[in-house]
């Protein structure tokens, strides 16, 4: 169970690190990196986890998306567009029509929440609604 753990914090720092290089190049998109240092450092330690929630970059990148539910429509399509190309690129290394009919189902689910479930808001009202977590 500690090499796990160890793992996923490495895996964090990872995702951490590109998702730092993703702000100064825009090629390398930001939030998915950062979903992801958020996920292994939950289950990485408690440590690691309120010190990634404590940064700057979460609370810019991320908190709104976490607390409100919320994203700007240039967010949502950097991110879908990120993780469709991945799954496509799983989906044509695959030799497998089953693997590649669940990958194409996850890429529906996967556009379906973000349409209905993640609320697009103006850059405006996303940073008023930072401003206001950031006041608590």
């Amino acid at each position: 169970m500690r090499i796990k753990r160890i793992i996923y914090a490495i895996l964090g720092f990872i995702s951490f690190g590109l998702g730092c290089v993703g702000i100064a190049l825009p090629i390398l998109p930001t939030v998915p990196f950062f979903l992801l240092t958020s996920f292994f450092f939950s289950r990485s330690s408690e440590k690691f986890d309120k010190w990634f929630k404590s940064t700057k970059v979460y609370k810019k990148y991320m908190e709104n998306f976490v607390k409100n539910r919320v994203m700007t429509l240039q967010g949502k399509v950097i991110l879908l567009s990120f993780v469709t190309s991945m799954l496509f690129i799983a989906m044509w290394t695959v030799n497998n029509i089953y693997a590649s009919i669940a990958i194409i189902f996850l890429i529906i689910v996967k556009y379906l929440y973000f349409i209905f479930k993640i609320r697009t808001v103006s850059k405006e009202e996303y940073k008023l609604l930072r401003g206001k977590n950031n006041a608590r």
